[in-house]
C-alpha cells in the first residue's frame, strides 16, 4: 500500500498528514487545515476573538456555545475527572502568571522573580449543560492539550470518512489514525528532541499515541526554566521527574490525558500506568527509559 505525506506548521508545532491513497492527499490536507482553523477559532486562549474568550468575558453568566466548543470543553472536563484533577483546564491564569500568555514562539525571557502564584479555580466549577457553558467569574481556561488531541482524533476521522483511505494525523506529539493502515502498521518514531533516546513503534489501524514533554515548551521565567505542564494544586510547573511520557491508547484524547497526568504525578505515574494497563514509555530526568504494559523493550533500558 503506497502512502503520501504533507507537513506544515500550525499552533507553534508541526502537523504531519499521511494517507494511504496519494490521490487523496490534497483533499485530505484541505479538510484538516479547515478543521484546525475551526478548533483554533473556538478555543484559542491567545486570540481575543475566539469563542472561548467571549465566554470568559461573560462574567460568570451562562452562554450558548457552538457544538465544537462544547465538545472541546466536554473533553477537557472528562480528562479532569479521569485524572482526579491532575489535568485541569482552569490553569489558564496560572499559565499567564508564568509568562505563557501568548503563542510560545513569542514568549521571551523574564528575569524578574515570580511575585504571585496563581492556583486554578477548579474544573468542577466549570458547568456544561448541553450547549450551555458557564465559567467561574474571572477564570481563564487552557484547553491546549486536550483540544489538540481531540483535533487529531477528529481530523483523522474526517479524512477517513471523506476519502475512504487510511490516515495518520500528527499534531506535535499527538498522533491519531483512522481507516486501514499500511502493511506492518503505521511506523512512528518516538523521540522528544534529537538528543533524547529514540525508538520506532508500529501503531495499528485506529490506534493513537501521545507524548507529553517538559522540554519542548519551556522558557525562562523568574530566573529559572519553566515548562507548560502545570500542577493545578500549586499553580507551578510539575516537577521534571519525567522529560517525556508517551502513551498508546484507543484515542489520542485518552493517550494525551494519561501522558499529561503522568508528568504531574511524577514517581506515582508508573504504578498508575500499570493499573490502567496502557502501554507507555517514560524518559526520566537522567535520560533513562522506562517501559510498561508491553511497550516494546529497548536495549539497556530500565523496566
Amino acid at each position: 500500500m503506497s502512502t503520501a505525506a504533507a507537513e506544515w506548521d500550525v499552533w507553534s508545532t508541526r502537523a504531519r498528514l499521511v494517507v494511504t491513497d496519494p490521490a487523496q492527499l490534497e483533499p485530505a490536507r484541505r479538510l484538516v487545515v479547515q478543521h484546525l482553523a475551526d478548533v483554533d477559532a473556538a478555543c484559542s486562549r491567545f486570540r481575543a476573538c475566539s469563542e472561548l474568550r467571549a465566554v470568559e468575558q461573560a462574567h460568570g453568566q451562562p452562554v450558548v456555545v457552538t457544538a465544537l466548543l462544547a465538545r472541546l470543553v466536554a473533553a477537557a472536563l472528562e480528562a479532569a475527572e479521569r485524572t482526579d484533577g491532575d489535568v485541569d483546564p482552569t490553569v489558564g491564569s496560572a499559565m499567564d502568571a508564568l509568562g505563557y500568555d501568548r503563542d510560545i514562539t513569542h514568549v521571551g525571557t523574564d528575569d524578574h522573580p515570580v511575585a504571585v502564584l496563581v492556583h486554578s479555580v477548579g474544573w468542577r466549577r466549570v458547568l456544561l449543560d448541553g450547549s450551555v457553558l458557564t465559567l467561574p467569574r474571572g477564570s481563564h481556561l487552557d484547553l491546549g492539550a486536550t483540544a489538540k488531541a481531540v483535533a487529531a482524533d477528529r481530523g483523522a476521522a474526517l479524512v477517513a470518512a471523506e476519502t475512504g483511505c487510511g490516515v495518520l494525523l500528527s499534531l506535535g506529539g499527538d498522533i491519531a489514525t483512522a481507516g486501514p493502515a499500511p502493511g506492518g502498521g503505521w511506523q512512528v518514531l518516538v523521540q522528544d528532541i534529537p538528543t533524547d533516546p529514540a525508538c520506532q513503534v508500529a501503531v495499528a489501524a485506529g490506534g493513537a499515541v501521545a507524548t507529553s514533554s517538559t522540554v519542548r515548551r519551556s522558557w525562562s521565567h523568574g530566573r529559572r526554566t519553566v515548562h507548560h505542564i502545570v500542577d493545578p494544586r500549586t499553580g507551578l510547573p510539575a516537577p521534571t521527574r519525567w522529560r517525556s511520557v508517551t502513551v498508546a491508547a484507543a484515542t489520542c484524547l485518552e493517550a494525551n490525558t494519561v501522558s499529561t497526568a503522568c508528568v504531574v504525578r511524577g514517581d506515582a505515574a508508573l504504578r498508575w500506568l500499570r493499573e490502567l494497563g496502557l502501554p507507555a514509555r517514560l524518559v526520566d530526568d537522567r535520560l533513562r527509559v522506562h517501559t510498561v504494559n508491553g511497550w516494546p523493550a529497548e536495549t539497556g533500558l530500565a523496566a
